[in-house]
C-alpha cells in the first residue's frame, strides 16, 4: 500500500492503530529503570542533607528529569496504553499520581477534554494553555488586555504557573467539581496519601528534605512539563479552528509539533516530542513512538520543530484566525 501524505490524517489513525498493542515487559522495564533511579537520586539527596544543602539540592533537581518521565508513564496510563490490562494501568497511574502530585482520575478526565477539543476554538479552557485570538484580544478592556499579557508572561508560563498548578490547583479537582465523587476521591486520596510521604520525608530529614529535595525535583519537573507541553501546542503553523471547520484527527496532526530533541533528552521526556503522532492514535505506548518515526518517514519530517525554534514560540501570544498562524502581540497591531 502506497504511504499517504501527511495531510491523510484518517488514513495514518488506521495505520497507526497497528502499534498499539503494549508489551508488558517493556513496560515494567521502562517503570523500573525510572522509578528506581528516582528513589535512589532521592534517599542519596536526603542523605546528603547532613553536609551539604548544595549538593542535596543539586541532586533533586537532577532528578526532576526522572519526574518528568515518570509523568509521561502516568500519562501513558491515563491513555490505556502502557499496559493492555486497563486496572493495572489505572493503580498504577493513581500510585504514580502521588509522586507526580497529579490525581490520577482528575488529570485523566481533564487530558480526555485536551484530547477530544485540541484546536477547537470553540471549545477552550480546559486542560489547554489560554488562547485568544487576535479579535477576542482587541475587545477586551484595558484591564483584561493586561491580565491576558500578565498570563502569557515566560515567567509567569515557565515558573510561577507550573508551581501554582501542581502545588495548589491540583489540591482540588478544579473542572470536575460537580462532575462526580470519583474525581473527589482522586483528588483528595492523592492528597491524603502525599502528605503522609511529606511527613515521612520531614520525619527522616526534617524540613530540609522537604523544601530542599521534596520541592525543587517538583518544581523543576512541573516548569519542563508545561514547557513541553506549551511548545507542542503552540508554534507558529499550528491549527486552530471554529466548531463548523474543525476536524480532530486533522487538528491532531497539524496542530501538534514534533519536538527535536538529542537522545537524552527523548529518553527522559519519553519520546512526548512525536507529539503530532501522539494525538494521531493515543493508544500507542511512548517506546512505540520512535518505531513509527523509523518506519514512516513522512510522519518523522511533518511538524518538526527545533529547540533553537521552540524558544521564539514563546513570543506567540494570540491566534490571527485570518492568516491562521499564531502571531505576538506586536505582530497584532497590524492585523
Amino acid at each position: 500500500m502506497a504511504t499517504p501524505d501527511t495531510e491523510d490524517a484518517r488514513i495514518w489513525v488506521r495505520i497507526l492503530a497497528n502499534y498499539r498493542e503494549p508489551s508488558h515487559a517493556r513496560s515494567l522495564f521502562e517503570l523500573v529503570v525510572t522509578l528506581i533511579p528516582f528513589l535512589a537520586i532521592w534517599a542519596l539527596a536526603i542523605w546528603c542533607l547532613s553536609f551539604s544543602y548544595l549538593l542535596a539540592t543539586g541532586l533533586s533537581v537532577f532528578n526532576g528529569l526522572f519526574l518528568v518521565r515518570l509523568f509521561v508513564i502516568q500519562h501513558d496510563c491515563g491513555h490505556g496504553s502502557f499496559f493492555s490490562s486497563r486496572l493495572l494501568n489505572d493503580w498504577i497511574g493513581r500510585a504514580l499520581g502521588v509522586v507526580t502530585v497529579t490525581p490520577y482520575d482528575v488529570w485523566r478526565r481533564t487530558h480526555a477534554v485536551h484530547h477530544a477539543s485540541a484546536g477547537n476554538l470553540d471549545k477552550r479552557g480546559m486542560g489547554d494553555v489560554m488562547t485568544l485570538t487576535v479579535s477576542e484580544y482587541q475587545a477586551l478592556s484595558r484591564f483584561g488586555q493586561l491580565k491576558y499579557r500578565l498570563y502569557r508572561n515566560p515567567f509567569v508560563l515557565f515558573v510561577l504557573g507550573p508551581s501554582y498548578l501542581f502545588f495548589l490547583e491540583n489540591r482540588l479537582p478544579l473542572g470536575l467539581m460537580t462532575a462526580g465523587w470519583r474525581y473527589w476521591v482522586s483528588a483528595m486520596g492523592t492528597n491524603v496519601v502525599l502528605a503522609v510521604v511529606l511527613v515521612t520525608l520531614g520525619y527522616i530529614g526534617g524540613l530540609a528534605a522537604i523544601f530542599l529535595v521534596f520541592v525543587p525535583t517538583v518544581v523543576v519537573a512541573a516548569s519542563i512539563g508545561v514547557w513541553l507541553f506549551y511548545v507542542q501546542h503552540q508554534f507558529e503553523e499550528t491549527c486552530w479552528d471554529h466548531d463548523p471547520d474543525w476536524q480532530l484527527h486533522d487538528a491532531a496532526l497539524h496542530g501538534s509539533s514534533h519536538y527535536i530533541l538529542p537522545g537524552i533528552l527523548r529518553w527522559f521526556s519519553a519520546n512526548i516530542g512525536a507529539h503530532h503522532v501522539h494525538h494521531l492514535q493515543s493508544r500507542v505506548p511512548f517506546y512505540r513512538l520512535s518505531e513509527i518515526l523509523r518506519d514512516h518517514p513522512k510522519l518523522d519530517q511533518a511538524q518538526r520543530l527545533t529547540i533553537r525554534e521552540s524558544i521564539s514560540c514563546v513570543k506567540l501570544q494570540l491566534w490571527d484566525d485570518q492568516n491562521r498562524r499564531l502571531i505576538s502581540f506586536s505582530d497584532a497591531k497590524m492585523v
